[in-house]
């Protein structure tokens, strides 16, 4: 039993290997491709254009593939759903990346993708104002850990660009928006969208590699880019993170706490789900009174 969970381990770490380096290479990639465009072609709202065209060309032929394939009708959104529910999100979207395009023109990859990261704080904001999250003191520390970890990080700066750190800021406000409108979007039942919200589809919890993304990141443009940065930018970054870290360990274990009280809800409306936790628990208690004298 053990030999073979252990090769079954084995072969999903062999699968996921590849994939992990794809999404390595193309997110750092698509951040330095931006920066080397806009030198090279300095249009970006018309980057941004063509972007989310082929972004809706593409999705177009997924669903027609998905259809031809299931042979059932894909979820369809009326115009009057579509104008009040995902053009907010799409607005804002297309401007949080048409902002964040413009402000390569004028920022460092460094100071970009640490800019970038301020988006955690406005995502906050707005799941506060509506009702997503609860004010929590933890919130507070986590707001102030990111807040005083960016100003570190831009505290006389030599390469700091006013122009573009404003523009960079306000597509981090924006995605706070877009991020927050989404997950409205998706969670809305009668969309037929909830699908789009599975943690296995997007994989959001997995902090670690976004933090080793962005430490990627700000290690390339230092050797390859010749960004410049101090002891206080490296300082302010690792404050910036753990504010992330805490963020996303609190989330972690409310996301925890919210199942067990779901699954307790759940048991107490159905007798039989009942009887059987409790056999389970009872189990697991004798299994536990029987291991104890062996390990000793």
């Amino acid at each position: 039993m053990a030999a073979g969970a252990g090769g079954a381990a084995l072969g999903r770490a062999a699968l996921a290997a590849p994939l992990v380096l794809l999404y390595y290479g193309f997110s750092i990639g698509i951040t330095f491709y931006n920066k080397w465009l806009m030198k090279s072609f300095p249009f970006p709202l018309l980057v941004t254009l063509l972007h989310l065209l082929l972004i809706f060309g593409l999705s177009a032929l997924a669903r027609a593939l998905a259809r031809c394939r299931s042979g059932r009708p894909r979820a369809a959104l009326s115009w009057a759903d579509c104008l009040r529910r995902a053009a907010p999100a799409a607005l804002s979207t297309s401007l949080d990346i048409g902002l964040s395009n413009w402000s390569f023109l004028y920022v460092t990859v460094s100071l970009y993708t640490m800019t970038k990261s301020s988006a955690i704080l406005f995502i906050l904001l707005f799941s506060l104002l509506f009702k997503l999250e609860e004010v929590r003191v933890t919130l507070l520390l986590v707001v102030l850990l990111i807040a005083g970890g960016l100003f570190m990080f831009t505290y006389k700066s030599t390469q700091f660009n006013t122009q573009g750190f404003v523009l960079v800021l306000c597509a981090s406000f924006l995605g706070g928006i877009r991020w927050t409108l989404t997950q409205i979007l998706l969670q809305k039942a009668e969309l037929g969208l909830p699908l789009s919200i599975s943690e296995k589809l997007f994989r959001f919890h997995e902090a670690g590699m976004l933090f080793s993304l962005e430490i990627c990141i700000l290690f390339l443009a230092t050797r390859l880019l010749g960004d410049r940065l101090s002891l206080l930018n490296w300082l302010g970054f690792a404050v910036c993170l753990s504010g992330i870290s805490l963020h996303v360990i609190l989330k972690a274990v409310n996301s925890k706490g919210e199942k067990a009280l779901k699954l307790h809800k759940e048991a107490s409306s159905d007798p039989d789900l009942e009887l059987l936790l409790r056999h389970t628990e009872r189990g697991e208690e004798e299994e536990e009174d029987v291991e104890t004298p062996q390990q000793h």
